[in-house]
């Protein structure tokens, strides 16, 4: 599980971290939970979302489908 790992990061390490994460996922012997509030960069590897308000699930789906499904608009501040 990761808890933004992006938080306080420079732009070039983030993309170091996002490599490294998809190397990882990529391999498929393990379940990576990533928790993320930069949604370029959560969109970029997801497999699979789901977006939660005070603990309750407002969409889920495939990460390819974030754009369609509206997820940037869901997680907008």
């Amino acid at each position: 599980m990761l808890d933004e790992p992006t938080e306080g990061i420079q732009p070039s390490i983030i993309k170091d971290i996002g490599r490294v994460i998809r190397m990882l996922a990529d391999r498929a012997d393990m379940a990576i939970v990533l928790v993320e509030q930069y949604y370029d960069f959560a969109r970029d590897l997801a497999d699979d979302y789901v977006v939660m308000e005070r603990g309750a699930v407002l969409a889920c789906g495939k990460g390819q489908n974030m754009e369609i499904d509206g997820v940037r608009e869901l997680v907008a501040i």
